[in-house]
């Protein structure tokens, strides 16, 4: 992979991002000669990763020009950003905006990998993991393991193999390695969730998928650092359907009818589904009556041909609904009713809808529900299998981030659970005890409420305070083996291994 200055200079002039380069005793819009056939053959943002055919790019609220000045004493020549500095590097090249300088550059110097794959992507407040890993396990069908995954929990460039993810969407410079990786492991077809960060950082610009799925929208991720605001939230959530050939709409989604507007008004086609017959609903499923995995999926006329009988392996109707978005779309990208059916009846997803048996018979569920909408969800299904239960719910919430979930927790746990033990997810640079302090503090019911701020310690107690009639559900982290503490991912042993080691111990 290379590219050179005077390519780099057409990408910009026609994106119409290019302000001037920065050249040792002048500033111009054009290139020396000379110049002009200078070419890279790497790019970075890590000051730490450069040498003279590097490219580099100025980015983040915290960049220092210290930073540049350590690459250029590596021996960085060229380097972008949106303000000149003075440093000793041969060119500057500045543009108005750096995020969508380094989308387009990214994708012009791994030779447009997005052309080569068949593009899939899922954006909502919940439920984008688990229907990216339906669509990740149906086309394995129909591709004989040629599909790629870049998801929250896990991702994958070969098809097979694993590697843990540290953003829902990664930087754009990622994004192109990641998918030029994936042609040349010859995979077809890539499946990624979209955040809304990805459009509010411009991590995605200019990117334009096969298909796109809305699953929902419930407020979320609104804090100081990622959106001011509801609105600005689901406006960013939105401009994945400006950005797709065709979209699947959710008929049950919380301002259905704004995201059909959107829809007509950029003219992208789309298809409608539903958890149950409606007027706009194109395609619905019917649960059966005598086997809560099993569904139907039936339709108004099924010109994707894949009507007919469904079995999961994960429970709850919400994950009946993600397997119906999965199934359109991957029969969109070239999927049989086999192969949805199939697929579906082996997906698997870590830290989801995993179960435990406690040694005196209650049931433990682990789920990375870490929001309004899955926690109400999650802890609603738990409540109807256990009706002659309790609900022991552990939960915590991240620091430095969706600062609105603490509220939102505190709501849920009123509602629906029985006992509430509070606990660390992902603090960050917060003080766990803070942090649980504000979720007790939105706890307007009077159940029993704990804070233990070891979170092998708060899982040892639940399973202790259980009853056989009760469920305990661990919620937040999933499958994750990572704790976020003062900018450091801290191993952790994980809620299920935890669970299910302290269940054995006790034998």
């Amino acid at each position: 992979m290379n590219i050179s200055l005077n390519k780099i200079r057409e990408c910009l002039l026609e994106e119409k991002l290019l302000k001037e380069f920065i050249l040792a005793d002048d500033w111009s819009l054009n290139l020396p000669s000379p110049l002009a056939d200078k070419t890279f053959n790497a790019l970075s943002y890590d000051s730490r990763i450069v040498n003279s055919t590097t490219l580099f790019f100025c980015k983040g609220m915290n960049f220092k020009s210290d930073y540049l000045e350590d690459a250029v004493k590596l021996g960085l020549e060229v380097y972008v950003a949106e303000t000149p500095y003075d440093v000793s590097a041969t060119v500057g090249i500045i543009v108005t905006d750096i995020k969508k300088a380094m989308a387009v550059l990214s994708m012009a110097f791994y030779d447009y990998p997005q052309e080569k794959l068949k593009l899939v992507a899922f954006t909502g407040t919940k439920g984008k993991t688990t229907a990216a890993y339906f669509t990740k396990y149906i086309l394995d069908q129909t591709t004989n393991k040629k599909t790629a995954m870049l998801s929250t929990m896990n991702s994958t460039l070969d098809g097979q193999t694993y590697f843990k993810s540290h953003l829902t969407t990664p930087e754009s410079l990622d994004l192109y390695r990641m998918m030029a990786a994936a042609v040349e492991n010859k995979m077809t077809h890539f499946v990624m969730e979209v955040s809304s960060q990805a459009y509010k950082t411009n991590r995605v610009y200019g990117l334009f998928f096969d298909v796109g799925i809305f699953l929902n929208i419930t407020p979320d991720h609104i804090s100081p650092i990622e959106h001011p605001t509801f609105d600005d939230y689901f406006y960013c959530k939105r401009q994945l359907i400006k950005h797709s050939k065709t979209m699947i709409l959710n008929h049950d989604s919380d301002y259905f009818q704004m995201l059909k507007d959107t829809a007509e008004l950029f003219e992208t086609p789309y298809i409608v589904y539903s958890d149950h017959p409606q007027a706009d609903a194109d395609y619905f499923f019917k649960t059966s009556e005598d086997d809560s995995l099993a569904f139907s999926i039936q339709a108004k006329t099924d010109s994707l041909a894949i009507s007919g009988d469904y079995h999961l392996r994960l429970a709850g109707d919400f994950n009946k609904g993600n397997a119906l978005s999965a199934a359109i779309a991957s029969a969109l990208v070239g999927a049989t009713r086999e192969d949805c059916q199939l697929g579906i009846k082996e997906t698997t997803v870590p830290g989801r809808m995993e179960l435990l048996t406690n040694t005196n018979g209650a049931k433990v569920y682990v789920d990375y529900a870490h929001n309004y909408d899955s926690l109400k969800n999650l802890l609603a299904f738990v409540k109807e299998e256990h009706s002659d239960g309790r609900l022991l719910v552990v939960i915590g919430s991240t620091g430095n981030k969706a600062i609105s979930r603490r509220k939102d927790f505190g709501t849920v746990l009123s509602e629906l659970a029985d006992v509430a033990i509070l606990t660390t997810d992902d603090p960050a640079n917060e003080d766990p005890i803070a942090i649980c302090d504000e979720i007790a503090a939105h706890i307007t019911s009077n159940i029993p409420t704990e804070i233990i701020v070891d979170r092998s310690e708060a899982i040892a107690k639940a399973l202790a305070m259980s009853k056989p009639v009760d469920a305990v559900i661990l919620a937040g982290k999933g499958a994750d083996l990572y704790q976020k503490v003062n900018g450091e991912d801290t191993p952790y042993e994980g809620d299920f291994h935890i669970a299910e080691r302290l269940i054995h111990e006790t034998i």
